[in-house]
């Protein structure tokens, strides 16, 4: 090697010294630079809109720079600050007066669930006021009534096959009770499958056979043993079980077409003769004039009746016989439950003081609190009306000197069963 070369390698190598001395603090070691991360960050946002303050160990400047880009020496740290700060833009650079402290992500999901979880909890302590509420009312309402426990009956549960039936029971009593005779029998069966509410009238002169009794009349049941008899001998005779009544009166009858308001109904010219005719019947039962409420004899067509007119009307059965007599009460029925709705909202009072202390019923609190919380979807049920006898089911016949109906019963099972279950027998 010539001198010359000797002379340039030298000077590359003092070369070499000096900026080691300068970078690394002498050179008296080796040290590899470790790479400068960059902080990740995104222009369009700002320091505060990014992060927020979370607490940590407090530590300098210097040694976060030094952490961060190799810790040799801290002569040179004035230069290594000036790299940092040209490596650190000055959105994301902390702000002065922060030390000690560290900015984290937002996170602004929960402020949002815990605005919807306010909600809700408002919604739901409105929910159980209500539901409190309309039980006391129900609780009200049925304080009126008069209990009357059945264990036979009340055993069994008040729905089956997706239907409950409960037989209301008119008779011609003036006070609370089972005296007098069963004027009327319609069994209402409410059905959530099909939604639909069937009045089934069981004619009262159909010859059938009584548990413990000889055949006789089906209202003579009623007579002997009173609702829960009844109940029995509609199970045994048509194959439907009947564990739930309401009975009701006179009083409770007209009460009820007066708390609704009264009703208006399409009532012939002969029609009217005979509700002046019954009227002279509950006027002198009532000790009121003989010829209180009586309409005008000349009338016909769409006339209104107020609760005893309802009543004297319903009771008719010298036109069409006892099928034309349930199928007036069946109207009379049906145009009071379309009014119920209107008259509990404006009417209440009447309709509690006046009605519900005339009626009788093994239906228990928490059942008719069911049906209750049922009854919004209920009246908008399809209303349906049938007689039991069908027609050409049944024969006139005369037995033990009684006027009664032979009655098909195995036809009129499957008639029931297809009209309020919806199956067809096999």
């Amino acid at each position: 090697m010539n001198k010359n070369s000797i002379d340039e390698n030298k000077a590359i190598q003092d070369g070499l010294e000096r900026f080691l001395e300068e970078e690394l603090g002498g050179g008296t070691q080796s040290s590899q630079p470790q790479m400068v991360i960059k902080p990740q960050y995104k222009p369009q946002e700002t320091w505060d809109e990014v992060y927020e303050e979370e607490d940590f160990e407090e530590e300098t400047f210097e040694d976060e720079v030094y952490r961060g880009m190799g810790r040799n020496s801290r002569k040179h740290s004035k230069s290594r600050k000036e790299s940092y700060n040209k490596a650190v833009p000055d959105k994301v650079r902390r702000p002065k007066g922060t030390r000690g402290k560290r900015k984290v992500k937002k996170n602004k999901q929960p402020q949002k669930k815990s605005k919807w979880k306010k909600v809700l909890i408002v919604l739901l302590l409105i929910v159980i006021a209500v539901f409190i509420w309309w039980y006391m009312t129900v609780g009200k309402v049925y304080k009126e009534m008069n209990y009357e426990k059945t264990s036979g009956l009340s055993s069994e549960p008040m729905k089956q096959d997706g239907v409950t039936n409960v037989l209301l029971i008119g008779n011609d009593s003036r006070d609370n009770g089972e005296d007098g005779r069963s004027d009327a029998m319609i069994l209402v069966s409410i059905s959530n499958e099909t939604e639909t509410i069937h009045m089934t009238s069981l004619l009262r002169d159909m010859y059938v056979e009584i548990p413990g009794h000889d055949g006789n009349r089906l209202n003579a049941a009623y007579a002997y043993g009173g609702p829960s008899l009844l109940c029995e001998t509609i199970e045994q005779n048509f194959g439907i079980e009947v564990n739930r009544y309401v009975l009701v009166n006179f009083q409770a009858f007209a009460s009820l077409v007066d708390a609704v308001g009264g009703i208006d109904l399409e009532v012939t010219n002969e029609e009217v003769q005979w509700i002046n005719a019954y009227l002279n019947e509950y006027n002198l039962l009532e000790g009121k004039e003989m010829t209180t409420d009586y309409l005008d004899a000349s009338l016909s067509g769409e006339i209104h009746l107020n609760g005893p007119q309802a009543l004297a009307y319903s009771r008719n059965r010298y036109i069409g016989t006892d099928f034309g007599r349930t199928e007036r009460q069946r109207k009379v029925l049906n145009a009071v439950i379309k009014k119920l709705p209107i008259a509990f909202a404006t009417n209440r009072n009447e309709l509690i003081e006046e009605l519900f202390p005339n009626l009788t019923t093994n239906l228990t609190q928490a059942e008719v609190f069911r049906l209750s919380m049922d009854a919004g979807k209920l009246f908008s049920y399809e209303i349906l009306q049938t007689v039991i006898p069908a027609e050409g089911t049944y024969s006139n016949a005369s037995i033990r000197g009684m006027s009664v109906l032979e009655v098909d019963f195995e036809a009129n099972k499957a008639i029931i069963r297809k009209e309020i279950y919806g199956k067809e027998e096999k």
